[in-house]
């Protein structure tokens, strides 16, 4: 098994503001407000977390369980 990446860059749907962020490991982030332009972003139907819909990694639990796993904690 690959080893968890803990840090996922997310890009705002809305401005396309681009930062690095790192990854709880122990709860879902459902929101995160963009600091460029202050939207708030939910997660995308079907996602569990923000990371999931707008990161380029998913979060840990989904990285360790796929999908059908249930998503985070």
């Amino acid at each position: 098994m690959s080893p968890v990446i803990l840090d996922s860059t997310l890009t705002c749907p809305l401005c396309g503001h681009i930062k690095t962020e790192r990854m709880p490991t122990d709860a879902c982030q459902w929101f995160y407000e963009c600091e460029h332009c202050h939207a708030m972003l939910q997660p995308k139907p079907g996602d569990c977390c923000v990371f999931c819909s707008y990161g380029t990694v998913p979060c840990p639990p989904i990285q360790e369980h796929g999908k059908q796993g249930g998503g985070c904690g």
